[in-house]
C-alpha cells in the first residue's frame, strides 16, 4: 500500500477545516453570536490562507500531480478539475469581499454575500477533497514537475 503524499494531505485538510469553521460561523450568526461569528470566520480565512500558501509553494517548487487514472476518464477528471478551480477562485474572491465587508460593517452587502460565499466554499471543499481522492487515493498520481523547472528548465 502506498502512503499518501504529505503536502497535498495537509493542504486538503486545511480546506476541510475552513469549510467546517465556515459552517460553525454560519450557525453562530443564526444564533446572533456576532463576536463568535467574527472570530470563527477569521479562523476559517486563516485556514484557507494556509491552504493557499501550501498549494502555491508546492506548485512553484515541487509541481502539480497529473492525473494517473485510466485514460478513458481523464477528460471527465479534467472537466471536474476546471469546475473545482473555478469554484475555488470565485470562492476566494467572494471570501475576501465577505470578510472585508463584515469587518468594515457594510452589513447590507455582507448579509447578501455571506451565504452565497459559504455555499461556494462548501462546494469548493467538497470538490477539492474529490480531486485529492482521485489523484492520490483512488488512483496513483501521475508525473509531478515543478512550475519553475518546467518554465526555467532547472
Amino acid at each position: 500500500m502506498n502512503s499518501l503524499p504529505i503536502l497535498p494531505t495537509i493542504s486538503t485538510s486545511f480546506i476541510v477545516l475552513s469549510a467546517i469553521t465556515i459552517a460553525i460561523g454560519w450557525w453562530q450568526i443564526k444564533q446572533r453570536k456576532i463576536e463568535a461569528h467574527k472570530k470563527t470566520m477569521f479562523v476559517a480565512g486563516i485556514f484557507a490562507l494556509i491552504f493557499f500558501i501550501i498549494y502555491v509553494s508546492r506548485t512553484l517548487f515541487i509541481g502539480n500531480t497529473s492525473f494517473g487514472g485510466p485514460s478513458n476518464i481523464k477528460v471527465y477528471y479534467t472537466i471536474f478539475l476546471i469546475f473545482h478551480i473555478t469554484l475555488a477562485t470565485s470562492g476566494a474572491v467572494f471570501g475576501l469581499i465577505s470578510i472585508l465587508t463584515g469587518y468594515k460593517n457594510k452589513l447590507s452587502i455582507h448579509r447578501k454575500l455571506g451565504p452565497i460565499t459559504s455555499v461556494i466554499w462548501f462546494f469548493t471543499a467538497i470538490t477539492g477533497v474529490m480531486v485529492y481522492l482521485l489523484l492520490y487515493v483512488f488512483y496513483q498520481g501521475g508525473q509531478t514537475t515543478s512550475m519553475l523547472k518546467a518554465i526555467l528548465g532547472f
